[in-house]
């Protein structure tokens, strides 16, 4: 193949490239401007999608859906700062700080970015894989036949839903992954209850969690975003829903991660907000 060949196809992948890019920022904007309307039409059908969300359908309700898996996945993370921070400082000999990582560390980065990924494999991928699904189906056909406009019914009421549910999530995540990091530092190791909850009271900031909460709440709409985006553009059968899915979760997470790294930057990148006091 020639020199000349091999850049008209790479001029044709970028083109295709950013033509998906705009399809997609397009798709979005309608979504987001179509948001008051779903409110305003279709407010059990959001209902039904925050709870469907949450607590999961099926199978999935019989271990409590999204806020368990969130729960057990924060749960960890908190149980991996307690093991490698009481350890790490140890060696120090300054192994009381573990409160301090217990504040620090959760609610500034590892319960938002635990949680935007558990997002986008649970409620983000169930989405991908419904509106796919009706979309093969050719159900979104029919609901445009019956003079419905799919944007605001599906997308909007889905966006919506995804950035609600996540309110009850989220704190049930932060409050897992603070319990798992204080039980293995006082029930494991066997340091003081006092110590610990000293240290964790003194470095723990309000505003911390109030960013951190805007974080979720950011990612949670992201998320929401490109996976219905996805879901609504499938096409090839159910071979290509499952590809979307697989296209929407990698999108998704990288969307997540580069909003938390934008807003973790904006907000301590200068000072950090953080005082070594106690």
């Amino acid at each position: 193949m020639t020199a000349a060949a091999e850049v008209r196809r790479a001029a044709g992948r970028f083109a295709d490239s950013g033509r998906q890019v705009g399809d997609q920022t397009s798709f979005n904007i309608k979504a987001l401007l179509s948001v008051p309307e779903a409110i305003r039409r279709y407010p059990a059908e959001v209902l039904r999608l925050i709870a469907v969300m949450g607590m999961g359908t099926g199978a999935l309700a019989v271990i409590g859906g999204t806020v368990v898996i969130v729960g057990f996945l924060t749960l960890s993370t908190g149980a991996l700062i307690a093991v490698q921070g009481y350890n790490t400082l140890s060696n120090v000999g300054i192994e009381a700080l573990t409160g301090f990582l217990g504040a620090f560390l959760n609610v500034r980065f590892i319960a938002p970015a635990t949680a935007g990924v558990a997002l986008a494999a649970t409620i983000g991928a169930g989405a991908t894989a419904q509106l796919g699904a009706m979309r093969i189906n050719e159900e979104i056909d029919a609901l445009e036949a019956m003079g419905i406009r799919p944007i605001p019914y599906l997308v909007s009421t889905r966006i919506i839903a995804g950035v609600l549910a996540v309110i009850p999530i989220y704190t049930v995540a932060v409050l897992m992954s603070f319990f798992a990091t204080r039980f293995g530092t006082t029930v494991i190791y066997g340091q003081s209850s006092g110590v610990y909850d000293h240290y964790f009271s003194t470095f723990l900031q309000p505003m911390d969690l109030v960013w951190s909460f805007l974080e979720v709440l950011v990612m949670a709409a992201a998320v929401m975003a490109v996976h219905t985006y996805y879901g609504y553009n499938a096409s090839g059968g159910p071979a290509g829903v499952g590809e979307a899915v697989g296209r929407a979760v990698r999108a998704s997470i990288t969307a997540g991660v580069f909003i938390l790294l934008s807003i973790t930057l904006s907000v301590y990148g200068q000072s950090g907000n953080f005082y070594l006091s106690g």
